[in-house]
């Protein structure tokens, strides 16, 4: 199965190419769903209205579904509420009423990646295609499963199952009842949510698909993003670059606006000359239905049509890449007498560039952006001795310590 996730700046248009990839994936023969959070732009450029309960029949083998996270976080909350019964009657706490229950902020994201779990174990699609929010908080969100399963295991770290034998006599010495054990058991779901959710994103066939406009601000704030997409290790198939107007017009005014557009389109490609770039001609309005869903992926609306194999939105079907870590240990003992943590950082700059070791556990800062990463087993017996960026690739220099470091390596 393949999953791109459409994102990219703030009104750059990427529910409109969300439905134009899906669609155009579709019309090869590929069973689609299209998962939406939105609510009204994605009907409008569906021409359809969309359900939240089950998946809306859009055109021949492509479906759309809306994502109800409200009603997503009622059915968490009240199964949690129930599973914690116990330990909130110790508080003297008093439930909450489904119709007393408001959307907390935070929660769209769980119900989104929730969703696009439960359509990889359906079996039901060759592609899923996700309609994701702005980019900076698609960064966040992705790396929401990592992040949150790191929490669980400090909080209750597998030595828990040692201490629920204990439970009874601590309770007994205590006086009070121990936390029940339906929350333990709460813990262990969310831990297999979790980590399907992370198998999904981290899968070979999952990608991010960037949505621009050709224009000096939104092409340096995507260079940014990159980096950020980068830390955590998402691959990005394809730069979409959106409502782009036709060069040559006599008109000075669009002449002039044409001609930033095309300065910013080569910035953009010299930025990521390893990833296509695409470009989608202005229709002169806002694509609604699918027949000009298909017009803004195959006709001319405005100006000439880009070739046929460089369709904005093309969802041709591309060999998977390999299942591994783009963070890479380099032996250089030999030479330089180091090992090298190479970490792939396309955008990134020294002055947003950040790295502290704790522990066992190495915390890089990209801009706004941080992920901790364990360390490899290798490096865990060494120190951090010094770290460079160069050519978009962040070396992390560890010198082998020799009170750790076995005598025969």
């Amino acid at each position: 199965m393949r999953t791109l996730l459409v994102t990219g700046t703030g009104g750059a248009g990427r529910t409109t190419l969300a439905a134009a990839t899906a669609l155009a994936d579709a019309r090869r023969g590929a069973r689609v769903l299209l998962l939406t959070t939105e609510s009204g732009a994605p009907e409008t450029v569906l021409g359809t209205p969309l359900g939240a309960a089950a998946p809306t029949e859009i055109a021949p083998r492509l479906h759309a579904r809306r994502i109800d996270s409200a009603d997503r976080f009622r059915q968490e909350f009240l199964a949690f509420q129930e599973r914690a019964g116990a330990a909130l009657d110790m508080f003297g706490a008093a439930p909450l009423d489904e119709d007393e229950l408001t959307e907390l902020p935070g929660s769209e994201a769980f119900a989104l990646l929730h969703a696009l779990r439960a359509a990889h174990a359906s079996g039901d699609w060759d592609t899923v295609v996700v309609d994701m929010p702005p980019a900076a908080e698609t960064i966040r969100q992705l790396a929401l499963p990592a992040q949150v399963r790191r929490y669980l295991r400090r909080l209750l770290p597998p030595e828990r199952q040692a201490a629920r034998a204990l439970r009874p006599v601590l309770a007994q010495l205590a006086g009070v009842p121990m936390p029940a054990q339906k929350l333990y058991e709460a813990a262990e779901r969310w831990e297999h949510e979790l980590a399907a959710v992370q198998r999904v994103i981290d899968a070979p066939g999952t990608a991010v698909r960037l949505v621009t406009e050709a224009g000096p601000v939104a092409a340096a704030n995507l260079c940014t993003l990159r980096a950020g997409l980068a830390l955590y290790g998402r691959r990005v198939d394809a730069v979409l670059v959106n409502r782009l107007l036709p060069t040559g017009s006599a008109d000075p005014f669009l002449a002039a606006l044409s001609g930033s557009q095309q300065t910013a389109l080569k910035a953009l490609r010299d930025e990521f000359p390893e990833v296509p770039v695409h470009e989608v001609p202005h229709l002169g309005r806002d694509p609604r239905g699918v027949d000009e869903l298909d017009a803004l992926l195959d006709g001319p609306a405005v100006g000439a049509a880009p070739a046929a194999d460089a369709a904005p939105a093309d969802a041709a079907p591309r060999p998977p890449l390999p299942d591994t870590d783009p963070w890479t240990v380099e032996d250089r003992r030999a030479t330089d007498g180091v090992l090298l943590w190479r970490v792939p950082l396309p955008g990134a700059d020294r002055e947003g560039l950040g790295l502290v070791r704790r522990g066992d556990e190495i915390v890089v800062t990209v801009g706004r952006f941080r992920r901790i990463r364990t360390l490899p087993s290798a490096l865990r017996r060494c120190t951090v001795s010094g770290a460079g960026l160069r050519d978009g690739v962040l070396d992390i220099r560890f010198t082998p310590d020799p009170g750790l470091w076995p005598k025969d390596h």
